[in-house]
């Protein structure tokens, strides 16, 4: 499963490289021959996104590999930090186009050329597809690095399409409009760096081990309710840890079982969640005794 995972990343990460490429190329080049700021600035990005992709790929391969003696609980986290790093460079470069831009505004220059509009609008077109598709891969694997880098595509569509908008009013409204290009610049760089803030925000919870949905830990803790033994779930706390889950349970049995028997159910409590949901690597089960000593189940808790 973690090797079909993997490949599928990596596929869907080398696609998104190939297209930003290309489309990194081509809007510098456009850029510079149109007298675009706003499209330099859009091609800048792109090579933005290109590095992010790099470090998705990175990320990818070393959070698939196993545990080791140094990392027993694996390399899961290797996601998220990648998908800190992309959130980053989304900010970065928000600053460095809105620092351009408003040095650009500053300035006299040309009105940009009436072909760049055409390849902007392309752009946003074939960016706007590929978010849909990467996002759709990251979310059916769970990769937050990968979905990161789909609203990388996104931001890179936005950014294009605010430039557009800027470049048709520097048309129609002539020389003295020409800094229309620069504040649809100037405007692209604040969804950019709106973007990165909130990725950088899910990838930092990842990181710290934020609490998950709680339908999530409810229907953990019911299914553990459910095995034979368990009079109750004193605690369940549930962490991400790349595509898996770790599992810390308190569940609470009949006071009077011995070490043995209390071990059997802690055991099947760990099958049970495992074979219930696949995503979860490892469980780990604290016995407490019942509080109701008399059939050692807790009030509300009867089967």
């Amino acid at each position: 499963m973690q090797t079909g995972r993997l490949q599928r990343g990596l596929r869907t990460t080398a696609i998104g490289m190939a297209v930003n490429f290309v489309l990194a190329a081509g809007k510098l080049v456009a850029g510079w021959a149109g007298h675009s700021h706003a499209l330099i600035a859009d091609g800048v990005e792109s090579l933005a996104d290109l590095f992010s992709s790099v470090i998705v790929w990175r990320g990818l391969v070393i959070a698939s590999e196993p545990a080791d003696h140094d990392h027993p609980y694996g390399h899961g986290k290797a996601e998220p930090l990648a998908a800190a790093l992309v959130a980053m460079m989304l900010i970065f470069a928000a600053v460095w186009i809105a620092s351009t831009s408003v040095v650009e505004i500053m300035r006299p220059h040309a009105s940009p050329a009436p072909f760049t509009l055409g390849v902007l609008l392309l752009v946003v077109l074939i960016k706007e597809t590929l978010f849909r598709w990467v996002w759709g891969q990251g979310t059916e694997i769970d990769s937050t690095a990968l979905r990161s880098d789909a609203w990388h595509h996104r931001s890179d569509a936005i950014t294009s399409l605010c430039a557009a908008v800027g470049i048709t009013v520097a048309l129609i409204g002539g020389p003295d409009y020409a800094i229309a290009d620069d504040i649809a610049a100037l405007l692209a760089a604040a969804v950019i760096a709106w973007n990165g803030w909130s990725l950088w925000r899910s990838a930092r919870d990842e990181l710290m081990d934020a609490a998950l949905d709680a339908q999530v830990v409810t229907e953990i803790r019911g299914i553990a309710s459910s095995v034979d033994g368990v009079a109750g779930v004193e605690k369940c706390f549930v962490r991400k840890m790349g595509p898996n889950r770790l599992v810390d349970i308190h569940v609470e049995v009949a006071p009077h079982l011995t070490v043995q028997a209390a071990h059997a159910i802690a055991h099947d409590v760990k099958a049970t969640l495992r074979r219930h949901r696949p995503e979860i690597l490892d469980v780990l089960v604290h016995v407490e005794p019942a509080t109701d000593r008399a059939n050692g189940l807790l009030p509300g808790h009867d089967k």
